[in-house]
């Protein structure tokens, strides 16, 4: 199957919430080699201004990587996971992640070109913290793309 197409222009709802925590911004930190004490310590944080510790920056794949998984795994998609080769990615914050953060995440698909028997795809997650009254505030946009080798490469 090749890729579809008419996916340039569609989106896919935010999903589940990502619950942030600080145990998981303390293990992503150490996986990333991130030192800066914020990262691990609530005083330092608190000392920076924030309410709770700080994710690094890159912390926000975790939420964009699942909303890509809702473009991967329609089947209308085309997209064969085993023939991806993840091309670039970009973040843009608008404010940092902090432990406590209830994060989701809508897909936007930006582009689709074909490239000989593959298909290059760009993606962008805008990605949302849930406060009280379900009102939603940007807290970072993602931009990746994909390159999807066809059969015959």
């Amino acid at each position: 199957m090749s890729i579809n197409p008419d996916l340039q222009g569609r989106s896919y709802p935010a999903a589940e919430v990502y619950d942030v925590g600080r145990e998981k911004i303390r293990e992503f930190a150490r996986a990333v080699k991130a030192t800066h004490p914020a990262h691990f310590d609530l005083n330092a944080a608190i000392a920076l201004g924030h309410r709770d510790l700080v994710a690094p920056p890159t912390f926000a794949i975790i939420v964009a990587q699942r909303a890509d998984a809702q473009l991967i795994e329609d089947p209308d998609s085309g997209i064969d996971f085993s023939r991806v080769v993840h091309a670039d990615q970009r973040f843009v914050h608008h404010r940092p992640i902090i432990a406590g953060d209830r994060l989701v995440a809508e897909l936007h698909v930006d582009g689709v070109r074909s490239m000989g028997g593959g298909a290059m795809i760009t993606t962008r997650s805008e990605i949302f913290a849930l406060s009280e009254g379900a009102s939603r505030r940007n807290v970072a946009t993602t931009t990746s793309s994909i390159l999807v080798r066809g059969e015959e490469q």
